[in-house]
């Protein structure tokens, strides 16, 4: 697939002396679902930055449709206006009393006239499943809500990529399906959606590509289903084999499950362990 986003070998040291990233090459391709997975630290986050814009590397360069990053305040806020950002914490990104105000503070931005821009605010409302929560105070919504708003704010600028910082942390069970129900419907919509996590049987279920990351460098880029190749990498990163993919080559060693395809998720591979006919035990008892 023609990549939407390049990296080639971009450093990033910040104020410090630190190094949030370190000779890192990547690409994105356009419509897929990304995941960056990786522990603390590998520089899932300083990743996400740069490609929004918000940080400039030291060294190294990205590309945008195959065009170098331009840096100057038209051109970084075109590229904002198409590559939306969600934070990891919410109270980072709210900025306004009311939850249709900070919706709105985009499109407005962007020169949008009110008609329009209420209309992409109702709408973004809607997909988040917060369609009756315009004039609820933001101070008043749980995390998971302000995560909500934070996600409409960026759908409201109709990006093309949509980019989330660990979009489940702090979500309970139930919100964390609901968002990535969400993310899915984005995704089939051509939205592409790039998030960062360090859980690698999210990342598993979830993903059409992943991007094994450490010390700052995407050390192997992969589709989800070819992650079983993948254990010096996966190690490399902090990450264990997803469950699913460990379960399933026991199931199959003990002959419980036939060998190829393996489901992407725990969940799924009971559904096709309970679809095996069962098997009556054969012989008789011995006394």
């Amino acid at each position: 697939m023609t990549p939407l986003i390049e990296l080639h070998a971009v450093e990033h040291a910040f104020a410090d002396g630190s190094s949030g990233l370190r000779g890192c090459t990547l690409s994105l391709a356009k419509g897929q679902r990304h995941a960056l997975l990786g522990a603390n630290g590998a520089g899932k986050t300083t990743l996400l930055l740069h490609l929004n814009g918000l940080l400039r590397p030291s060294a190294g360069s990205l590309r945008w449709h195959g065009r170098p990053y331009d840096y100057s305040r038209s051109s970084l806020s075109a590229l904002r206006s198409s590559v939306g950002l969600v934070f990891q914490n919410p109270d980072r990104q709210l900025i306004s009393a009311l939850v249709e105000e900070d919706v709105a503070f985009g499109p407005l931005n962007l020169g949008l006239d009110d008609a329009t821009a209420r209309s992409r605010v109702a709408t973004a409302l809607v997909a988040v499943g917060l369609g009756g929560f315009g004039r609820r105070p933001v101070h008043q919504l749980s995390f998971g809500q302000k995560k909500r708003v934070c996600i409409a704010g960026v759908l409201a600028m109709e990006p093309k990529v949509l980019l989330l910082d660990e979009p489940m942390a702090g979500l309970d069970a139930p919100m964390q399906a609901e968002l990535e129900a969400l993310l899915d419907r984005l995704a089939a919509r051509g939205v592409t959606v790039v998030l960062s996590t360090h859980d690698v049987d999210f990342a598993y279920r979830w993903a059409d590509e992943i991007h094994l990351m450490a010390a700052g460098r995407c050390i192997a880029s992969t589709a989800a289903t070819e992650l079983a190749s993948h254990h010096e990498a996966l190690r490399s990163a902090g990450q264990r084999m997803p469950q699913a993919l460990s379960l399933h080559a026991e199931l199959a060693r003990h002959g419980l499950l036939p060998g190829g395809a393996v489901p992407r998720s725990v969940d799924a591979l009971l559904a096709a362990l309970r679809a095996q006919p069962v098997q009556e035990p054969t012989g008789e008892l011995q006394t």
